[in-house]
């Protein structure tokens, strides 16, 4: 299945949001579900993905059309074929977003480390 980097980032980025909404009901029988307004202007605000409203409109669109994603009761979700996806976007780069990780908040050097000018 062929996707953009843009949908790839969108159904990433909704994959994500749940993850995160729903942390702290993971011992309760309740999930915390979004309307699709409220995810475009979540993506919005959060400046990542650099399209304009009608364009992520569009893209959600066509994840729905391929069967990632739905809207039952107006709230958007993942289907269990974009939950699938999600699970391997998030396995391909889970290495990644470690190392990023440990460069920004773990790093220290057991040694003093030699500086040099150019």
């Amino acid at each position: 299945m062929s996707l953009t980097k843009t949908q790839q980032k969108i159904l990433f980025s909704l994959g994500l949001c749940y993850q995160k909404l729903n942390q702290p009901y993971l011992d309760k029988p309740i999930k915390v579900f979004i309307s699709k307004i409220e995810f475009i202007e979540l993506i919005k605000s959060a400046d990542f993905i650099k399209k304009q409203e009608r364009a992520l409109y569009k893209n959600l669109e066509i994840l729905e059309k391929k069967k990632l994603i739905e809207y039952p009761e107006k709230k958007i979700k993942l289907t269990n074929k974009g939950q699938k996806l999600f699970n391997s976007i998030e396995k391909e780069i889970k290495p990644f977003l470690e190392t990023i990780d440990f460069w920004s908040n773990k790093f220290k050097a057991k040694r003093q480390l030699q500086t040099s000018m150019n």
